[in-house]
């Protein structure tokens, strides 16, 4: 049962916590999510709980949530730990999505400093790989995340795009991703012990999820290096580079984010859906969203549902090509309609709640031409697969 409910819901007074709920009576927001934030306002130590316009459930948490505590809860950051979204300005001659589709490299193979040593993509590694994690560096996932080559579309605010070196038409590498198997790993060590329960060392947990969240940042910009590479372009600095899964100390609070980011004067891209434009804002929120802005469109649909209906209205073929002409690489047909435009909010609506809110401000908008997923299977992988099944 979806919930459409007022510009904010403040709890009474006689729960443990406020929570705060940006969002406009016309958007989509589930009253499971709403019921999963009062949950996590009733938790000891909590004090306030701000839900963004992409809010909705989550395993355990909300997502699009930003939550203020005197207790720390590694639950409420989840197991990707350092996941976020950059944006990479790349120069190419010309941007035909058909041909690059094509050029873009297997991004579900990781890099190995042996294996892969002459690799040009390691020239974005300045020291070493945080905590030594090797497995999964320079892949970008399953779930929601990805590589998109984008266009500058419209832009809003001229000044602060001049700012930023972007103007309409140049060419930006989007990637969403984070810190793999390493987050995992931290997450599981603490709820084998302590379940849902807060951090018995909070400095312990920190100083790990400190690594991971450096590790997530590493990772976005070797995916945008590989990828840069082999469209023959150059690597470039990051104009934006924000987390929206992590911890912070800030007030002598834990400030929880989960699929929130940082908006306390960031520039952040608020990711759209494959066959929509992607927002880049200048944030600006304060106390009550607990300094946070959405990170996305939000999902409408779980992923068993997008599936099924998915499947009823489309074809692989159709869900490849885009509203906006983009084209999607994904070898992975369920996560095609799992990850459907339609499965999620609009994305002009949460931007729109953004702004209403005082949280935020746009400043230009990025149009997909090609969004990486997976792989596609062709024929040049059958043999490896035929192999792999041997070696089993």
């Amino acid at each position: 049962m979806s919930l459409r409910h007022g510009r904010q819901e403040s709890l009474p007074p006689s729960t443990p916590a406020t929570v705060t709920v940006f969002a406009a009576p016309t958007s989509w927001i589930e009253s499971d999510a709403v019921a999963q934030c009062r949950q996590v306002a009733a938790l000891a130590g909590m004090v306030h709980v701000a839900g963004m316009p992409d809010l909705h459930p989550g395993k355990g948490a909300p997502i699009g949530a930003a939550m203020a505590s005197t207790v720390l809860y590694p639950f409420l950051v989840g197991s990707d730990i350092g996941c976020g979204i950059a944006v990479f300005p790349i120069a190419l001659k010309r941007a035909v999505p058909e041909r690059l589709a094509a050029r873009f490299p297997d991004l579900d193979r990781a890099l190995h400093p042996g294996r892969d040593a002459d690799d040009p993509a390691w020239s974005v590694l300045d020291g070493d790989v945080p905590a030594g994690h090797l497995d999964g560096l320079g892949t970008v996932g399953r779930g929601n995340h990805f590589v998109e080559l984008a266009r500058i579309g419209s832009v809003v605010e001229p000044a602060h795009a001049t700012r930023l070196g972007i103007a309409t038409g140049d060419l930006v590498l989007v990637v969403h991703s984070g810190s793999r198997g390493l987050g995992e790993r931290i997450l599981r060590e603490h709820t084998e012990v302590h379940g849902a329960g807060p951090a018995p060392d909070p400095a312990g947990y920190l100083a790990r999820h400190d690594e991971a969240v450096r590790w997530g940042s590493l990772n976005r910009r070797l995916l945008a290096a590989r990828v840069a590479h082999a469209l023959g372009a150059e690597p470039t600095e990051p104009i934006v580079d924000q987390c929206h899964n992590l911890v912070e100390r800030r007030d002598g609070r834990y400030l929880h984010r989960k699929g929130a980011a940082p908006g306390d004067d960031r520039d952040v891209l608020v990711a759209g859906t494959r066959g929509t434009p992607s927002y880049l804002v200048a944030a600006h929120s304060g106390p009550a969203a607990n300094h946070s802005v959405a990170h996305g469109a939000g999902r409408k649909m779980s992923r068993a549902d997008a599936l099924r209906r998915g499947r009823a209205k489309h074809t692989v073929e159709e869900l490849r090509r885009t509203p906006v002409g983009s084209l999607v690489v994904c070898g992975d047909r369920q996560l095609l309609f799992e990850e459907a435009p339609t499965a999620y909010k609009r994305i002009e609506q949460v931007i729109g709640d953004l702004v209403e809110h005082g949280l935020a401000t746009p400043v230009a908008t990025t149009v997909p031409l090609v969004t990486y997923k997976t792989p596609d299977a062709g024929p040049a992988r059958r043999p490896d697969r035929r192999r792999a099944r041997g070696r089993r």
